[in-house]
């Protein structure tokens, strides 16, 4: 697979943190720590991404479904809790892979920090202790790079997960520029992200979109942006970058 470069990083900073990247295969992962977790970081990443080829040597339609998949009795907790997420919105379990490897390499983290940002192709793992401000990236649309998120520092995780029709090589049957869901589980945020941009193919679905994902338990924000419309909903703070 050809390595594409996360050229939204340029604009990633944050005060404080400590700064570095770790790969395997196709994950790519940038992390902020308060010391370089580098070492540890990767060998969670080599364990997350062994648990869950491992599981698709034996059931390869968890790889490929788009549809939601029991998992198996015998399947290792990352599997099961990527099935559940996909369950909750309609999705395949690979939607929410991204989240659920920043998720389980957050928390295995967190016992060396005491904040962590882990960003996997635009899905964030976040704890922490100050507040910052999650640049909304956005394509081509005007909007883009023109709102933030802002997360308070109250010391806990919290996923922030986005979805594109337009940018990235992830598959979505839709085409807003960004669907941005934020939830305390980082899995069922990547999900739901991707389950909402597959509804959105115009700016009239906009409002549609958010009314589904509205009524997903644990949902706590959502952010719709398609050319010059957005739409937002939920315990979010929509700021200026």
């Amino acid at each position: 697979m050809m390595y594409q470069r996360r050229f939204y990083r340029d604009y990633m900073k944050s005060q404080g943190l400590v700064r570095f990247n770790v790969r395997e295969f196709e994950s790519d992962l940038e992390i902020f720590a308060k010391c370089n977790l580098e070492k540890e970081a990767r060998k969670q990443l080599k364990e997350c991404r062994r648990e869950i080829q491992k599981y698709i040597e034996v059931h390869p339609e968890f790889l490929t479904s788009l549809v939601p998949l029991e998992a198996q009795d015998d399947a290792p907790e990352i599997v099961k809790d990527m099935c559940l997420a996909a369950k909750a919105v309609g999705v395949g379990p690979m939607a929410a892979v991204a989240g659920a490897i920043s998720q389980y390499m957050g928390k295995a983290l967190e016992k060396f920090t005491d904040e962590i940002i882990i960003e996997n192709g635009g899905d964030i793992y976040i704890k922490n202790r100050t507040d910052k401000r999650i640049l909304i990236y956005a394509g081509n649309s005007p909007l883009s790079n023109e709102i933030a998120l802002l997360i308070p520092g109250k010391d806990k995780s919290v996923g922030i997960c986005t979805s594109s029709g337009k940018v990235g090589h992830s598959l979505s049957f839709g085409k807003a520029d960004a669907v941005v869901v934020v939830s305390r589980d980082t899995l069922l945020a990547d999900a739901a992200a991707t389950a909402v941009c597959n509804m959105v193919k115009n700016v009239y679905d906009i409002k549609e979109s958010i009314d589904f994902a509205k009524s997903i338990p644990g949902i706590d924000g959502i952010v719709v942006i398609m050319e010059d419309k957005l739409g937002a909903w939920g315990n979010i703070n929509l700021v200026s970058p």
